[in-house]
C-alpha cells in the first residue's frame, strides 16, 4: 500500500551556546536544514527511491560548510582531513562505506560506489580514494575541505588541551564550560547555535519512499584533533548507519566509540524486531538509556517502513528536521 514519503536529516548534536548566538547565524542553520529537506522531499515527490533521497540530502550536507562533513570537515591532530561515510538500502540490506578518505569531494558518493560496484562493504584510505576515482566520483585536492573556522578550532583545542584528544564535539571537554560564554560570545567566526567545540559533528539522513522502502546515509569529518587513522561509528554498518525494510532506517551522531560498543543503529532495529517495540520506544531505549549508561552523548534520526519518524537526542540540542511529501518541512536546533 503506498505510503506518504518522508525524509529526516541531522547535522550534529551537542551543547547549546544560544547566548552567544546571533539571530542571523541561527537563521543560516535553519535555512540550510530547510533547503536540504526540500531537496530530499522533492526527490521523493518525483518518485525517487529512499536510497536516492538520502543520497541527495547527505551530498548537500557535505557541501555545506556549516556542518562537519565534506567541505568544512574538522582537522586531525596533523592538520589533515580524513572523512568517513556509509549508506544502506533497506531493500536487500545492500550497504557500502568508506573511511579515512582524503580526496573524495563527497564521501557519501564513494560509499554508494562501494555498495554498487564492489563485492565489499567497507573500504578505507588510499584504496578507497582510488576506487572512488575509478568509478567516476569527483575528486578534489585536500585543501578543498579546509575552512578558517575549522583551523581555528584545531588551534584552540591544541592550545587548551595540549596533546589530549577532544571530541569536536564532547560536551564534557574540560574547557567547554569556561570558553562557551567567552570565545563564542565574542563573535568568533565559528559562533554557532551549538558550540562547535561541544557538538558531535556528523550529518545523516533517513527516508521512507512511497513503496515503504527505507534507507539511511551518514557522513562525517570526524573529531577535532583526532589521531590520524581514527575511525568512529559513522562508516560502521550497524553502529552509525543501518536500514532494513522489516524494521527501520537509522542515522546516528554522537560519541562514536559508545555508538560502536552498543551497535546503536542496529540496536534500534533489533529492539523493534525482537521485542516488538515501536520505533519511538526502541530509539529512546538506545539514546536515553543504553548510550547514557556508557557516557555516550548524541542522538539519531530514524524512520520505519510505515513512515513514522523519530529524532531523539540526549544532548542540549541537535540540528534536525523532517519533511513529508506535501507538507512544509519542520526544522529545529534546541531541545
Amino acid at each position: 500500500m503506498p505510503r506518504q514519503p518522508v525524509i529526516a536529516i541531522h547535522g550534529g548534536a551537542g551543547t547549546i551556546a544560544k547566548s552567544g548566538m546571533t539571530a542571523a547565524k541561527e537563521r543560516a542553520y535553519q535555512q540550510a536544514l530547510g533547503e536540504i529537506l526540500l531537496a530530499g522531499q522533492r526527490a521523493l515527490a518525483e518518485g525517487a527511491s529512499a536510497l536516492d533521497a538520502v543520497t541527495v540530502a547527505v551530498t548537500l550536507l557535505e557541501d555545506c560548510v556549516l556542518f562537519n562533513a565534506g567541505r568544512g570537515a574538522v582537522f586531525t591532530c596533523d592538520a589533515t582531513h580524513e572523512l568517513d561515510a556509509s549508506i544502506m538500502d533497506g531493500t536487500g540490506l545492500a550497504a557500502g562505506a568508506v573511511a579515512c578518505v582524503k580526496r573524495v569531494r563527497n564521501p557519501i558518493l564513494a560509499a554508494r560506489a562501494v555498495m554498487e560496484h564492489s563485492g565489499h562493504v567497507l573500504m578505507v584510505g588510499d584504496g578507497a580514494d582510488a576506487f572512488a576515482q575509478r568509478h567516476g566520483v569527483a575528486m578534489v585536492e585536500p585543501g578543498y575541505f579546509s575552512t578558517p573556522q575549522r583551523l581555528h578550532q584545531l588551534h584552540k583545542t591544541k592550545e587548551q588541551g595540549g596533546m589530549r584528544l577532544f571530541l569536536d564535539h564532547d560536551g564534557a571537554s574540560h574547557f567547554a564550560a569556561a570558553n562557551a560564554q567567552t570565545a563564542w560570545m565574542a563573535g568568533t567566526p565559528d559562533a554557532a547555535p551549538i558550540d562547535p567545540d561541544t557538538k558531535f559533528g556528523t550529518v545523516g539522513a533517513v527516508a521512507c519512499d512511497v513503496h515503504g522502502h527505507v534507507a539511511a546515509a551518514t557522513s562525517t569529518g570526524g573529531l577535532t584533533n583526532k589521531a590520524v587513522g581514527r575511525v568512529g561509528d559513522t562508516p560502521i554498518i550497524g553502529a552509525g548507519c543501518y536500514a532494513a525494510n522489516t524494521s527501520c532506517a537509522v542515522s546516528c551522531t554522537g560519541t562514536g566509540e559508545a555508538f560502536i560498543k552498543i551497535a546503536a543503529a542496529h540496536d534500534v532495529a533489533a529492539l523493534m524486531e525482537y521485542r516488538a517495540l515501536s520505533l519511538a520506544d526502541a530509539a529512546d531505549c538506545v539514546v536515553q538509556d543504553k548510550l547514557v549508561r556508557l557516557g555516550g552523548r548524541g542522538g539519531l534520526v530514524a524512520v520505519d517502513a510505515r513512515g513514522n519518524v523519530v529524532l531523539p537526542f540526549n544532548t542540549e540540542g541537535m540540528y534536525r528536521g523532517y519533511a513529508r511529501v506535501g507538507q512544509a518541512p519542520m526544522t529545529a536546533i534546541y531541545a
